[in-house]
């Protein structure tokens, strides 16, 4: 088995690494002067079962072209099995047509990485759970609740918390989550007026006195989540704290969650994340790396993945 890291993550490939016990591939990632990306992999995989850890996370074209690149270069180099590791994927937003004349990134982009040679696929947290039907081959789809049910297990007593979904498509995700940790769950229901922004209607459920979790995939600008703890907190809520496996974080995100009523916002090292959010007081991460590495090395040893969602 070798594991081959892009440059997406290199702290949590080396995580990944270390919880194996075993090194990164040697190998060069690089740019030409006009921006191409350059693979050399210095090391001899031929027959090898071969892991490429990379997350499409920003710059997202560029880290897939890193992935799409790398899985060939091993193709190239006669690798038995190349696994595409993305704890992130990308595009997963885009998982159906929301209007005339739009795409199905996602389906694209599975055709892509398949294209290139992909034999398997490892994911955590999909925005979709269908796109794992995308691919044409065979793709787990990890889940990052046990390690973050466990976190909130750590941190926040139970006898007065509440899971909330900020929105009706993350039902099934919180409603997991709430199930594990025996406790109670409420819905935020919202309008979106446009791509972007979203508009916080009324709360299923009654979080009045209540410590509140919201739980979700994704965060990126920031704007859902920080509505929704306004939302909780207008209707009696003490506190409101959020849960979510993806920090995207762009733009404003990490302003508004500095400067909004969220206790604190925790997140998975699923992607690298800046100097700006690393210093923010009200956001840190717990490591999913023995989480990924384990489903690796079942993978590696055909056992059984889907022991890691119990």
């Amino acid at each position: 088995m070798k594991l081959l890291a892009g440059n997406s993550n290199r702290q949590l490939a080396q995580a990944i690494a270390d919880h194996l016990d075993m090194p990164l591939t040697k190998s060069q990632v690089k740019r030409f002067a006009d921006n191409e990306v350059f693979v050399v992999i210095e090391e001899n995989v031929r027959g090898e079962d071969v892991f490429v850890i990379q997350s499409t996370s920003y710059p997202a074209n560029d880290n897939l072209m890193e992935l799409l690149i790398c899985i060939d270069a091993l193709v190239r180099a006669s690798a038995k099995r190349i696994t595409a590791v993305m704890p992130y994927f990308g595009y997963a937003r885009q998982d159906r047509k929301t209007g005339g004349r739009t795409p199905i990134s996602a389906k694209l982009v599975a055709n892509m990485i398949t294209r290139a040679g992909a034999d398997r696929v490892l994911t955590m947290d999909l925005h979709a759970g269908q796109i794992q039907g995308f691919f044409d081959i065979p793709t787990d789809n990890l889940v990052a609740t046990p390690v973050l049910a466990q976190d909130i297990k750590e941190n926040y007593p139970r006898g007065n918390l509440m899971i909330v979904s900020p929105d009706v498509g993350g039902v099934v995700r919180a409603r997991s989550l709430a199930e594990r940790l025996n406790v109670d769950l409420a819905i935020v229901d919202k309008r979106r007026p446009k791509a972007g922004e979203s508009e916080v209607m009324n709360i299923i459920g009654d979080v009045s006195g209540r410590q509140c979790i919201l739980f979700d995939d994704i965060v990126d600008s920031g704007g859902t989540l920080v509505n929704a703890a306004k939302a909780l907190i207008d209707a009696g809520a003490t506190e409101v704290s959020a849960y979510i496996s993806h920090g995207v974080l762009s733009g404003p995100a990490v302003k508004r969650v500095t400067d909004g009523p969220l206790k604190e916002l925790v997140i998975t090292d699923s992607i690298e994340q800046p100097h700006e959010v690393l210093t923010c007081a009200k956001i840190r991460s717990v490591p999913v790396a023995p989480l990924i590495g384990e489903a690796i090395r079942r993978i590696a040893n055909e056992e059984s993945v889907s022991k890691l969602f119990d």
